[in-house]
């Protein structure tokens, strides 16, 4: 079984940073707008080193959604910045219209996405954004797992074409993927093989799924595990020779199994494979004030409950 080091826990809003200042350096069509949050948004460093390219619109999200939109036709690849929810449920209308059904090279990034936000509760935590998303034709979707991960897909995501929703996260977690990886769009990343069960985990879950398997793996279970990174376009290749494999699969994401990673894996698999699952994500809810951890275990997005659907998916093969 391989196993994967933690090598220090870091915040994933903390990579996009680290990855939007590394293209400020690299590509003078970069330029970054951001609804007054930019020290959440981790945009200090390319706000103090390119204040040319940085754009600081107030509270104006819709706003920022058209400067970034009108930003593309002059050869700019706007990178937007503000927290998840703003990124997309204020702003639906704008990304529809002006992004989305025009093609825009816009790269809307989402921080405090998810139940890990915490704290500040319901109306802050969004567990729909994906789904808003991966439904607008020609959005590519990505929610990527650690630092380093989030690191790479913003420096990637500069030389798409076409528009993205990139969702990262608050908290402090496991930073375990290299970091000299090559982030490729679409790709998903095979962390471990296994003959038992399929596990495809995105953001943040992923370490998650890392630590059910070693779970798993100790009562005699062998888990094949998955890193999706992409929502859509969808790795639907990878999942379905997985399957194949093992007979049964377990998703695992930090939003609502509604629209989410799960639902998408359920379609690929009914046109093609079909295949016994179980949904690890939040079961038609809002949530509430708490730390991480606190609302990671009450509503059921932890090793622990990949592990207890893994062995239930098991039982119906």
């Amino acid at each position: 079984m391989k196993t994967y080091e933690n090598t220090g826990s870091k915040d994933t809003r903390s990579g996009f940073g680290a990855g939007l200042e590394e293209l400020g350096k690299s590509n003078e069509n970069v330029v970054a707008l951001c609804a007054d949050l930019t020290g959440s948004l981790k945009m200090d460093a390319f706000k103090a080193n390119h204040p040319e390219r940085f754009f600081q619109v107030g509270i104006a999200e819709a706003n920022m959604m058209g400067l970034a939109a009108g930003m593309t036709i002059g050869g700019k690849i706007p990178f937007t910045g503000t927290f998840a929810n703003f990124s997309t449920g204020r702003v639906y209308d704008q990304i529809r219209q002006s992004i989305a059904y025009s093609g825009k090279n816009v790269k809307i990034c989402a921080s405090h996405a998810g139940l890990t936000l915490g704290e500040d509760g319901a109306t802050h935590q969004i567990l729909e954004d994906m789904g808003l998303m991966k439904m607008l034709p020609g959005m590519t979707v990505i929610n990527t797992c650690d630092y380093n991960q989030t690191k790479a897909a913003t420096i990637a995501i500069a030389k798409h074409n076409g528009p993205v929703y990139l969702r990262f996260g608050r908290p402090k977690v496991a930073n375990f993927t290299p970091a000299d990886q090559n982030f490729e769009i679409g790709k998903a990343v095979q962390l471990q093989e296994g003959n038992d069960v399929t596990i495809v985990a995105t953001g943040h879950l992923v370490w998650e799924a890392l630590e059910a398997a070693k779970e798993l793996n100790d009562q005699g279970i062998s888990a094949d595990v998955i890193n999706i990174h992409t929502i859509k376009p969808l790795d639907a290749a990878a999942i379905i020779r997985s399957v194949k494999k093992t007979g049964c699969i377990v998703t695992a994401e930090e939003h609502n199994f509604l629209g989410g990673l799960g639902e998408s894996v359920s379609r690929e698999l009914a046109l093609t494979h079909p295949t016994p699952q179980e949904f690890v994500a939040t079961n038609d809810t809002f949530g509430e004030s708490g730390t991480p951890a606190q609302l990671m275990e009450k509503y059921g997005l932890n090793a622990a409950a990949i592990a207890s659907a893994a062995k239930k998916v098991i039982s119906r093969k």
